[in-house]
């Protein structure tokens, strides 16, 4: 879903693709944990079926994405999260199934609460009238799939984007994936019931009527009230867990 949201097309289907999202997915679930040694290559590429090279090929996306060092002569070890490329399309896709981590939880809907108001401010100010239509828009699809989470979460994700989209700043646009991760992590325990996910409705309507007035104020106070309704909502589900 994360993929979709994205509108990409995930991993390419190479076997050394394949195997790195299997370890990329270990890792980033701890089932490997930082600073633990990964299996060596004949041991690997006997679990996976596959030639060494692949293997390698594997360990190399991997490396690249800043999950694993090698090193000669030790091996090939789990680096820090502080080293991950938590940007990645891929890392964010994978930490879909990784346990629910309150810790990381919290430390998104905060990135959300830095970035989103100041977003929806400048969508109110600099976007266009059709800009402002797709928003409104997906605002319609949210409205029509409470019954649906999966349509719900990608109309919400939606809506969130052509917010970032409206703004015309491409780093702000870059930033959606780590949106996207928060918004299907914390739906998934905060809109269990369709009345979850129509609770969330007015908080997303007045955040587009202040955009639609151009009224940049109004619109980041919209957004503001809208997080702080999401977090209280995630923060009751992290405290009955």
């Amino acid at each position: 879903m994360y993929y979709d949201m994205k509108q990409v097309a995930g991993l390419a289907p190479s076997l050394s693709a394949q195997v790195a999202r299997e370890l990329g997915t270990r890792i980033v679930s701890s089932n490997y944990r930082p600073g633990d040694l990964i299996e060596d290559e004949v041991a690997l590429a006997e679990r996976y079926r596959v030639s060494r090279s692949v293997i390698r090929d594997a360990v190399k996306i991997l490396a690249g994405k800043g999950l694993l060092e090698v090193r000669r002569g030790i091996g090939t070890r789990v680096k820090s999260r502080q080293s991950w490329g938590l940007f990645d399309d891929d890392i964010l896709a994978w930490s879909q199934a990784a346990p629910v981590d309150p810790r990381m939880l919290r430390k998104l809907m905060e990135f959300r609460q830095i970035i989103e108001p100041k977003a929806a401010s400048w969508a109110a100010e600099r976007g266009t009238d059709g800009d402002h239509k797709q928003i409104e828009n997906a605002l319609l699809d949210m409205e029509a799939s409470t019954e649906n989470l999966d349509n719900f979460m990608m109309a919400d994700a939606s809506f969130h984007r052509t917010i970032l989209r409206a703004t015309d700043n491409d780093f702000l646009v870059a930033l959606e994936g780590v949106i996207f991760s928060a918004l299907l992590s914390s739906i998934r325990l905060t809109n269990s019931i369709p009345m979850d996910s129509m609770s969330a409705i007015p908080f997303h309507r007045r955040v587009f009527e202040a955009i639609e007035k151009r009224d940049s104020g109004g619109a980041k106070a919209e957004m503001e009230i809208l997080l702080i309704d999401a977090s209280e909502r995630l923060e009751e589900q992290l405290s009955s867990a």
